[in-house]
Order: structure tokens, then sequence, then C-alpha cells
């Protein structure tokens, strides 16, 4: 028996999550506690998550999606379901955090388990808050913060050659990863920038490291904390910009956003325009952090709910079907597609059919950002 997972997967439980989430780190006095309770305030609790209880250092936000909004007056919908991203506060780091200073150890055991890192940086130049070293100065931060990353990176890949030096003797293949980790710990011993050295290997080359679980591999997007004076500073912007390129920078007022989440979208908007932005910087940063993940959406649409599922980029459709229920990908049939920007020009799905640009996919499709999605199943 052939069925329909209609446009907008209603009466379907998400249950194959994309559980990826972003760790918050930062020295002492920066800002960091102050963004992660507004991200907190901001906390979605939907009922398509699969925990009952979001632990107390996670935060999950709604990636903003005014196409959402679209679709909800097209198809006259009852619910709006946006994607997420979630966001871990991690213990503060001193330097000697490597060698367990301050909460070094936990820092350090935490931070290995997300999958990309949202480093938040003092750019404000205010006295009222002391800064942990005496002075403000960005780029002296990051350093210590990337420094901490790569040592805790060598001591874990000094614990690791010793085992790879006895297998290599017996396997080509271990030859092969102990020639690799031994290039990634010089990289690292020298100061070089680890991102650069892995964008010159091979894909296997890459996949060894990648089982390696290091941190100063993971994604990284720079967040700099600042005043409204430092906001309206182009010049040093674009200082702080070239410091962490070709990272994504991040630019917001941690206290302006706690308090932003207070207000209503209205004026939430107005106080923003008073500052000269147009969007939060939390908005903004729950973006890129969504991409640096490696993910992206496709949308369901009905009279029962529209809805934006988070999948990472590559997915091919009966996988995109699981992350609605196992049952549409185990009998994947085909996806019935139409892009948003086809369906918007049309101005109903009737007339997106009428028009042809209703597609037929199958289990090779290769899922594409907007695409609005039926799925054919048989179970």
């Amino acid at each position: 028996m052939h069925h329909r997972g209609d446009f907008a997967g209603g009466g379907t439980v998400k249950i194959n999550l994309v559980a990826l989430n972003i760790g918050i780190v930062g020295l002492p006095n920066v800002g960091k506690s102050t963004l992660f309770n507004a991200i907190t305030k901001n906390t979605a609790l939907v009922a398509n998550y699969a925990f009952a209880t979001i632990d107390p250092n996670i935060g999950v936000v709604n990636l903003p999606d005014p196409r959402l909004q679209v679709l909800e007056q097209m198809f006259n919908s009852h619910k709006v379901v946006p994607a997420t991203v979630s966001f871990v506060d991690i213990a503060g780091i001193v330097q000697g955090a490597s060698q367990g200073e301050g909460l070094g150890n936990q820092f350090l055991a935490n931070i290995r388990e997300t999958d990309a890192i949202c480093q938040v940086v003092r750019a404000f130049k205010g006295t009222e808050v002391i800064h942990v070293e005496g002075n403000v100065d960005p780029a002296r931060d990051i350093a210590t913060i990337n420094t901490e990353l790569a040592l805790a990176d060598l001591q874990t890949l000094e614990k690791t050659l010793p085992r790879l030096e006895k297998a290599a003797r017996a396997s080509k293949s271990d030859a092969h990863q102990l020639e690799v980790v031994k290039q990634v710990y010089q990289c690292l011993s020298e100061g070089s920038a680890l991102s650069e050295k892995i964008a010159t290997l091979s894909d296997i080359d890459s996949a060894i490291i990648k089982t390696l679980s290091l941190l100063t591999v993971k994604p990284t997007i720079y967040v700099f904390n600042a005043s409204d004076q430092e906001l309206q500073d182009q010049n040093y912007r674009k200082e702080l910009i070239e410091l962490v390129q070709p990272a994504p920078a991040i630019f917001l007022d941690a206290q302006l956003e706690s308090e932003l989440v207070d207000l209503s979208d209205a004026d939430a908007l107005e106080l923003l325009k008073e500052q000269g932005q147009t969007e939060s910087g939390l908005s903004q940063l729950t973006r890129v952090g969504f991409d640096i993940l490696g993910l992206q959406t496709f949308l369901t649409a009905g009279e029962k709910e529209v809805r934006a599922w988070e999948i990472r980029k590559g997915t091919k459709a009966p996988q995109a079907a699981g992350t609605i229920h196992t049952d549409f990908e185990r009998g994947f049939i085909k996806a019935q597609v139409v892009s948003y920007d086809d369906l918007v020009a049309a101005g109903s799905l009737l007339e997106a059919r009428n028009q042809g640009k209703v597609r037929s996919e199958g289990k090779d499709y290769i899922m594409q950002e907007g695409d609005v999605v039926e799925f054919m199943f048989n179970v």
C-alpha cells in the first residue's frame, strides 16, 4: 500500500535528529555568559525533540527563516516549526588549561564533544569590566585560547603515536596513518594553521585526521563582543575580521542581545534600528552556525504545519525522508519536489504543478537548500 507523507509531514514524529552543536568558549569577563543567557532566553522547546528536557548548559535556538511565514500564509497552516541550532556553554578557559589550570580538564572534555566552536572575544574597551589580562587585546586573547587547543591536541597525538608506531610495523595502511599523524603533530608543533594543512590533503588523509577528534580542526566562528562605539568603528571591525580570516566573524553587543529577547519583535527591531542594525547578532550567529555545521534545510508545507527540517549538506532524498520518520526512508518510493522560489512565483502548489515545476525525484536525488518536498513511501 502506497502512502503519501503530505507536504506538511503532519502527524509524523521526527526521530532521526541531526544532533550537532556549537560550543561557546571564551576567557573570563569577555561576555560569554551574557551571550549564553541571551541564547537560553531564546531556547526553543518544540515537540519534535527526542528528549523531554534540555540540559542547563544547552540552548536551542530557532533558525531565522522568513520563508516559513510565506508558506504559512500560502497553505493557511496551523503551525510553524523552524529548524534549530544547539549551543553548548563550555566551562571557562584560562592560560594553562591544557595543563589542568582552572577548569582546564573540564573545558577540554566538553569542547571535544562539540561539532564546532564559537569563540567569544572581548572587543569592548570600557574599564567598568576588568579584563583578566589587565587590558583589551583581541589578538592576544584569541592566541591564548587557540594555543591551549593546540597544546591539548599535541598531548592527544603524543598518546596516539606510540600505538600507531607499533601497528605500522605490521600494516601498510597503519604506516600511512602514522605518517599523516606525524605531519599533523609537526604542523601543530610549529604553530601552523592545521586547517590550511588539511586543505592540501586527500580525502583519505582528511578522514584519518577526523578519527583523531582534534580540537584545532573544528570549524570556528569568532564572536566579537563590542559596545556601540566599537560596533560603529568600521576600521576596528576590519582589523578584527582580518585577524580571523577565513573564519567567519560576528559583531554584537552581548548585553544588548540579552535585553532584546525580553522585547516584542517590533520593539526589538526598533531598538536595533536605533543602533544602526537591521538584525540581531544572535540571529546572525545562528545562521552562520547552521552553515558552519554543514547543515541545510528542506521544507514541508500543508494545512497542518509548515516545517523546516535540518539535514547535512549532500543528503539524498531517502535519508532526508528518514528525518521525518524511519518509515519514510525504509519504504521510500519517490519525492515530489518543487523549489521554494518556483512555488512562490507560481503562487500555489496547484499552479506550480500546472506549470511543471513539481519534479518527481528518486533515491539518488541530492537534496537542495529550500526544496519543498512531499515524500511517497510504501510500508
